[in-house]
Parts: structure tokens; sequence; C-alpha cells
């Protein structure tokens, strides 16, 4: 990744310490951008005509048209985080007086390093780490025209509410969805870890009784940014439609149980993840007293820590939580533990968020918001485990004893006896916290507390798609469907290998996501979707042949709930 960027790993590691010491003044040159400003667009034809310039309450910005679509990056929605602002809410960004250049991808949150994804799935995924800045509420947006009033689709990363960034993956990237689907694309960037979910009001007084869910208001605000400006980029603000995938779509649910972003959202879409099992405040203080004991600081140093490079903070909150938390992985949905494990996620502060969205029960308050939510059906795919029968009986053994996992290999055996053993797994690998099963089931669960509320509906989806790289063996991997949903094949051929199929596959798909985020209901011609209810639980299945499938993989999925 370091070498596409064009740096080496020194210059890259000088420009993150750089960031880390809380740069606000001027900005990186062209070279420290992201190669994805460049790489892998399409169809080209980039111009930057003086057409390209679009007001904010805060300054005009200018962008660039590529192939047809107005185009612009990094644009400021909040000031800088660093230093005094570690930990307050967000604070406008300071108004400008010549045209701001949007013509790059800007910082994403500090945070650790993709070292952990084996070469296979950095292969397939395309990771892009980019640089890290605590001057980093940015958003990116694609649109087709500057006027009209076109619906806006707002994406939110994954990664948790640790990592991740709006264009880590080339997936993300909205031209297509503007070029060929005439909607209002912006992804955003915001703060993660212990720089977005660090409880300090013991520590800090008063002033910081929101720090522990700045992460989420830095949401809202970027909400709020599109809700004032984005007319002015050829959106409507009254056709907002949230979404995200993983950590995203937790980031989704909690919004829509927040008191401050009601009505900011008018269509909503959880794909795989939603609904966890968030830590209580008090968890969340305890964290906050372990890093100061570990720190060696006075229990009311706020400005210590506020001078703190990120780099060593991070590295203390991380082995805070490390020793408070059992061993195991997180859990979410139906069977999690009454105690969630801390770390780095919004909690229940009685203010901000007042609830678990989706894990407790659907919120009232956005009840008039209809959803998407879905999965795919290899979620445990992390392509550096390969088992054998043998091994993978004996992974779903320890969790779920004998006969459970007897009957698990038999029934996905028996329902695809086409697939390889190894992917197989990634469908139920043994890890209750991340599997396709288990995310199957907090699907079902979910659809069903929305469809409790007997308001705005639900629609359920099954991403089942197969993918011809690598032999097929990672089947329909952790963020397959973005890849599909965002119209976005070609930029990511090296998982779809942009085949005939995939392509036809991505037309439907993300003309169901824009027509979602256009009327609130996702069908297209030729291809209708039903709302799902706790009957049938009826779920678009989207492969190769799109269809209505009832309960899919009910049988076996249900075998883990027992």
């Amino acid at each position: 990744m370091l070498k596409r960027a064009g740096l080496t790993r020194r210059e890259a590691l000088i420009l993150s310490a750089t960031a880390g010491a809380g740069l606000v003044a001027g900005r990186p040159s062209a070279a420290s951008d992201s190669v994805k400003t460049a790489a892998h667009q399409e169809p080209g034809n980039v111009s930057t005509p003086r057409s390209a310039i679009a007001n904010t309450r805060y300054g005009k910005v200018r962008g660039f048209v590529d192939g047809g679509v107005f185009t612009f990056k990094g644009v400021p929605y909040g000031d800088t985080t660093a230093g005094a602002n570690r930990w307050l809410p967000a604070k406008p960004p300071k108004p400008w007086t010549d045209e701001y250049p949007a013509l790059i991808y800007w910082a994403n949150c500090p945070q650790n390093l993709h070292t952990w994804t084996s070469p296979e799935q950095t292969f397939i995924q395309d990771w892009d780490d980019g640089w890290q800045s605590e001057d980093m509420l940015r958003l990116n947006i694609w649109t087709p025209g500057l006027t009209g009033k076109r619906p806006v689709m707002f994406y939110i990363h994954g990664g948790g509410f640790s990592f991740g960034s709006s264009y880590e993956l080339p997936s993300h990237e909205g031209a297509q969805m503007a070029r060929h689907h005439d909607v209002v694309q912006v992804s955003v960037n915001h703060r993660l870890n212990i720089l977005g979910f660090f409880d300090v009001s013991e520590i800090g007084g008063s002033a910081y009784e929101d720090s522990a869910n700045v992460g989420m208001t830095d949401l809202v605000a970027a909400l709020q940014w599109v809700r004032d400006n984005i007319e002015n980029f050829g959106g409507d603000p009254d056709r907002v439609m949230i979404y995200g995938q993983s950590g995203g779509g937790s980031k989704v649910t909690t919004l829509m149980g927040m008191p401050s972003a009601h009505g900011l959202f008018h269509r909503a879409a959880a794909q795989s993840g939603g609904g966890g099992n968030s830590p209580t405040r008090e968890q969340q203080k305890e964290v906050a007293r372990q890093v100061m004991k570990d720190l060696g600081l006075a229990a009311n140093d706020i400005e210590s820590l506020q001078k703190m490079e990120w780099s060593k903070l991070i590295a203390a909150g991380n082995a805070a939580v490390a020793k408070i938390n059992p061993p195991g992985p997180p859990m979410m949905g139906p069977g999690a533990p009454g105690k969630p494990r801390v770390g780095w996620s919004p909690c229940v502060d009685g203010k901000v968020i007042n609830m678990r969205a989706f894990f407790d029960a659907a919120p009232e308050i956005s009840k008039d918001v209809p959803m998407l939510i879905g999965s795919v059906s290899e979620e445990g795919n992390r392509m550096s485990q390969r088992p054998t029968e043998e091994e993978w009986h004996a992974n779903l053994t320890k969790t779920y004893g004998e006969e459970k996992a007897t009957a698990i290999v038999a029934g996905l055996k028996k329902a695809y006896p086409q697939k390889k053993i190894q992917t197989l797994s990634y469908m139920c690998s043994g890890s209750p916290g991340l599997n396709g099963l288990s995310m199957r089931n907090n699907v079902v669960k979910m659809a069903r507390l929305k469809h409790a509320l007997n308001a705005a509906p639900a629609y359920a989806y099954y991403f089942t798609w197969q993918t011809p790289i690598l032999d097929g063996v990672p089947g329909a991997w952790h963020t397959a469907d973005l890849q599909f949903c965002f119209d976005n094949t070609k930029r990511c051929e090296q998982g779809t290998g942009n085949t005939p199929e995939a392509q036809a596959l991505a037309k439907k798909m993300a003309g169901a996501w824009a027509a979602f985020a256009a009327t609130g209901n996702p069908s297209i011609p030729g291809l209708t979707w039903k709302p799902t209810d706790p009957e049938t639980n009826a779920t678009m299945v989207w492969d190769n042949q799109c269809r209505m499938a009832d309960d899919p993989d009910g049988e076996v999925r249900k075998i883990i709930l027992t």
C-alpha cells in the first residue's frame, strides 16, 4: 500500500508522526494523498473547470470533474480535533476566503494499520491505510451536477469503532453512483478509538460530559453539514440515506436512536453490522481510570492527555482495554452476554445515547425511517485460515458442542455441496463474534425489532455471490457486497474479476440502493423487493440469479440459537 501511495515506509511514518503531533497548519503535499485519487477512475477525462466550484457556509470549495462527475474530496465539516479540542464536541470549521482545494482525500483518524490481514485478504480487498491526523473531520462528495435535488447517499465506513476511513477500500469511491444512478454520494471520516470514545468526564470535568461519544456526535455534525450545504451540490436535504457496513452498520443503528440525529436522515441501511451490545458509561469510565493509572498521571490531568502524542495514547488505551476485558471475541445480537466487553464503542450515557438501539429494541424515535438490513454468506472469512473438515468440526465443537457442530457441518454441506470446506468454514467458523450464520441471525433479529414498531418497513437481504478469484475459496467475504452496491466491480476487480456476471449484479444492487435512497422502496424494474416480516423472514438473495426467498439458510442458522 505504501508504494502505491507514492510514499516509502519511512516517509509514511514521518508523515504519521507529524500528524500525531497535531499538525493543523497547512496541508501535506499531493504526494501524500491516497493513490485512489487517480487510480481506477472510470471513464477518465479529468478536468478542473471553474464550474466545479460550490458554495458552503464556510467558503467556496473547488473540486474537479471526472467523466462527467463533479468531485469534491476532503471538504471540512469541522475544525481540528487535536490539542485542546480533544474529546470535545466537534467545532465548526474556520471560514476561509480563498477557494478551498477539495481535490484530494484528507487524513483519516489516527489508528493502528492493517498489519493483521493476510496476503489473500489484502489482495482481494485492496486496503489503503492512507495517512493520519487529528484534523480529519472531512467528507467527500460526488454529484452529477451542482443544481437539482437528488437523493443523498451518506456512507459511513466500517472498522468497528477503532479503525477505517472513507477511502480505505476502492469500493468506497462514489463516482459510479453519481454517474449512473443520479444520486449525490457522500462519505465521511470521524474520530475513532480512544480519540472518539474515551470518557474523560471524571478527568476534565463537565465540559467533557459528551467525551465518551464524540465519535458519534462527529457524524451528527457531518449530517448537519449535509442538511445545511448539500443543496449547493445538487442534493436534496429531505432525502438523505445513511448506510454503513460492519462497524458502519453499527454506527447507523446507533444514529437511529440518537435524539440529536433525529430528522437528519430519512432512510437507513445496516450492512453486516448493527445492534451491538454497548458498554455502560461506568465501564467506559473504568477504562479511563486504568489508562490514567498506567500512564502515571494525576486523576485530573486532562492537559497532559491533550498534549500527548496520539500514538502513545492509542497504545495506552488498547493496553488498558486488554487488561479489563476477559479473553474472547466481541459478541453481538442473539446470545450476546448481558455484560458487554468494554473498549472503543459508543456507550449509553443517558444524554447523547439513551438506549442500545436494535439490541434491546428498535428506536421509537426513528420508527418512520425505512431500513435495509443484510449480510453476506461468508462473513467469517479472514482467508488466513484453511481448515480441514476435521479441524473445522473441532473448532465448532469448542464453541457449540459436539452435537451442534455435527449438525452445522452436515447442514452446510447438504445446502452447498459445491462449496469447498474452507469456504463453508467461513459461513460458520466457530467464532461466536463474526461468522455468516451468527450475522444472519442478527439480521433476522433486527428486522423483527423494526417490524414490532408497526411503522416504516424493513427490507432484508442476503448476499451469496461467490467470487471467481483465488479459486472461489473466499466466497462472499465480509465487505464483498460493497463492491456491488457502489457499482464498483471495475475498481474492485481484484475481488470481483469484473466479469459480465459481476457487472450485471452490480447494476441491479446499486440500482436498488439508489431507488431506496430516492423513494424508501428498493424495488427496481424487473425485481420486486418485498418488506420482511417475522412470519416469513422474506429476504432478497443477491446472486447471479436474484430472488426473494423465505428465510434462506434458516434451518442451519437456527442450530446455533437453540
